[in-house]
């Protein structure tokens, strides 16, 4: 069980991801976009391609041992 000591955090710092990513993809939609439905609908969508493409390379690291 490789993924076991990865995720293991003592001090929860992947809790702050998440705040962390809604807030950079909150800024980003809205310095290019003034409606604020759109700003949330990007919001959302970039926040989930954040961290689909973090899982991505979570999986990769483990599955190829780096």
């Amino acid at each position: 069980m490789p993924l076991l000591p990865i995720l293991a955090v003592t001090d929860n710092s992947l809790l702050y991801l998440i705040p962390l990513v809604v807030g950079v993809s909150l800024v980003h939609s809205a310095s290019r976009y003034e409606m604020a439905h759109r700003i949330l609908m990007r919001t959302l969508r970039t926040s989930f391609k954040i961290v689909g493409c973090m899982t991505l390379a979570l999986v990769l690291l483990v599955v190829f041992q780096v």
